[in-house]
């Protein structure tokens, strides 16, 4: 028996013990097949991440990606049920990031080239915003770490048997403090006060100053840009400024 569990972008059944997620008509086949690939490339790794079982096309013609069905509830639906409790989920989803960036994965791309794609893609920059952009990308510190891309309450599935981390096809190779400057972004389009618990705990833990992360503000937001959502359209552009934040 087939039911329909979560729709949006992306129409997401279950399947039994499978979980099938489907892209509508005209989805780039080869954003499919890099999320397939991202998802088997970080599942022997040790992370709690549902296991892929296969890629195919539906019926009507959609490609589908089949995977593990977890049993749980989205940190955003946890959240959203008991602010009270947003101070320990932070600890709790900053724990699980921590965890990821002590993880390697060598074939995936690097986090700064994707990025520098993606401002030079932007239409909605000047060019000597776009060059100040990308004159800053390239003096920030490459790293290898693990970076999931889009580390957020939605992309977390809170089970029985531990967290598990959904969602992985902007994951790349990178500095850890640009994925953890992109989850303050995400958080901080939803709720600020998480977003600076959060921040503040992450800097706390590993002795990383506030305003290198803070850096990474600028490059995060015209990446983010690049999603053409005007509801956030005006805090992006806001942090584009390319003086260090403090």
């Amino acid at each position: 028996m087939r039911y329909l569990i979560a729709s949006g972008k992306h129409e997401i059944y279950r399947e039994g013990n499978h979980t099938v997620k489907t892209f509508p008509k005209g989805f780039p086949k080869s954003e499919v097949l890099r999320e397939a690939l991202h998802i088997s490339l970080v599942e022997g790794l040790g992370l709690h991440v549902p296991e892929l079982y296969s890629v195919g096309v539906t019926e009507d013609g959609c490609w589908a990606i089949t995977y593990e069905f977890i049993e749980g509830r989205t940190l955003s639906q946890l959240l959203d049920e008991d602010p009270s409790q947003m101070e320990a989920y932070m600890d709790q989803m900053l724990d699980c990031q921590m965890e990821m960036f002590d993880k390697r994965a060598p074939l995936l791309n690097s986090l700064k080239a994707k990025m520098r794609r993606q401002i030079q893609s932007l239409d909605c920059i000047s060019d000597v915003t776009r060059y100040e952009l990308l004159t800053k990308l390239s003096s920030m510190p490459d790293h290898a770490k693990l970076c999931h891309g889009d580390f957020c309450p939605d992309n977390i599935l809170v089970a029985e048997d531990g967290w598990y981390i959904l969602d992985w096809i902007h994951a790349a190779q990178g500095n850890a403090s640009a994925d953890v400057a992109r989850t303050y972004l995400l958080l901080a389009l939803q709720n600020q006060e998480a977003a600076s618990y959060y921040l503040d705990r992450f800097c706390g833990k590993t002795g990383t100053s506030p305003v290198y992360v803070k850096g990474w503000l600028p490059l995060v937001a015209a990446a983010q840009l690049t999603k053409k959502r005007p509801e956030e359209e005006e805090l992006l552009r806001s942090w584009l400024d390319i003086v260090d934040i403090d």
